[in-house]
């Protein structure tokens, strides 16, 4: 089994994308951050959709912060 180098990259990436993200924020960049690490494994270690299932899933990550932010500030 090769190691998925690019896959880890993107994952780190986008990790370090939803830190910043939710510094700007002002909410907790350990928590967007972890989500965005257990959504890269699970894409890519459990479910095999390598570094394109890292996108979509991390794109849907996204959506689902905005509509969660969103509904909050109704």
């Amino acid at each position: 089994m090769t190691i998925p180098y690019l896959a880890i990259l993107i994952m780190v990436a986008f990790a370090a994308f939803f830190y910043r993200a939710a510094e700007d924020e002002t909410e907790a960049p350990l928590i967007w951050s972890g989500l965005s690490l257990l959504i890269s494994a699970l894409t890519i270690f459990f479910f095999h959709w390598g570094w394109l299932g890292i996108l979509f899933g991390q794109l849907a990550l996204f959506v689902g912060i905005t509509l969660w932010r969103m509904r909050g500030k109704k």
